[in-house]
């Protein structure tokens, strides 16, 4: 069985984001960047079925520019066998994505699809959704749990008040949430044993996707600075202010 990974360049959740002056973007400058967390559980779990014997082939996907490839070659550290760049500088919106993605699931023909349920700098919970309607494959978001069994994936979803466990027919798309599992660290070996597995760079104009985006960004702004606590002598005090200034009570 053949699983296709798309995964996604961004800043690494330990950094503390910075907005530029202008209020336009997101500071990127000097910044490290990692694979989306999200995406790294969709590799992880991809691997972990391979180990099981469940897999026989990890092929991972990213869409952008060349400096993505740092995050193919670190999923390819941690177990993918090959990996798949589509070119482009463009901002893609997730239907755009998810587009180019069904192109490459085409061409790929994957049993199974996991990636990522959002990523952490936009946030749109979108691409899987959206990948799953075009090509018309049945789809299990925010999976806590996967099995895969005799040509069916059994995924235990993360609902409002409690799980719910559906079964869909391969071929499928999984989108991961954080209780699936922890991705493990890649080994110095399989670092320099990642440098020699294929990389295909391909155009994202030859894929025949209208890449125009429909999404303008207005304004990036940060959040608003907490202000500092203050202590209280006693509780009558607090009560008061807690009436008077915050007046929640």
């Amino acid at each position: 069985m053949k699983i296709l990974v798309p995964v996604k360049r961004a800043i690494d959740y330990n950094v503390k984001v910075r907005v530029k002056p202008d209020n336009s973007a997101v500071d990127l400058t000097n910044t490290k960047m990692s694979i989306n967390p999200f995406c790294e559980i969709a590799v992880e779990e991809a691997v972990r079925l391979k180990e099981k014997g469940v897999a026989t082939e990890i092929v991972v996907v990213s869409i952008g520019d060349k400096a993505c490839q740092e995050q193919i070659r670190t999923a390819l550290a941690l177990g993918a066998d090959r990996g798949i760049q589509i070119d482009t500088d463009a901002q893609l919106d997730s239907l755009q994505i998810a587009k180019l993605l069904q192109k490459v699931v085409e061409e790929e023909s994957p049993e199974l699809v996991i990636l990522g349920k959002q990523s952490i700098d936009s946030d749109n919970n979108q691409t899987g959704q959206m990948l799953a309607a075009l090509t018309g494959m049945p789809q299990g978001t925010f999976a806590s749990e996967v099995n895969v069994d005799d040509g069916k994936v059994n995924v235990t979803r993360e609902i409002d008040g409690g799980l719910q466990t559906v079964q869909l027919t391969l071929p499928a798309v999984v989108t991961t949430d954080l209780r699936l599992n922890e991705p493990r660290y890649a080994s110095l070996p399989n670092i320099m044993k990642a440098k020699r597995k294929p990389l295909d760079v391909k155009s994202a104009a030859d894929f025949g996707v209208d890449l125009t985006s429909h999404v303008s960004v207005i304004k990036v702004t940060p959040p608003p600075q907490r202000e500092g606590g203050i202590k209280v002598a006693d509780v009558a005090e607090l009560v008061e202010k807690l009436k008077n200034e915050a007046k929640v009570i």
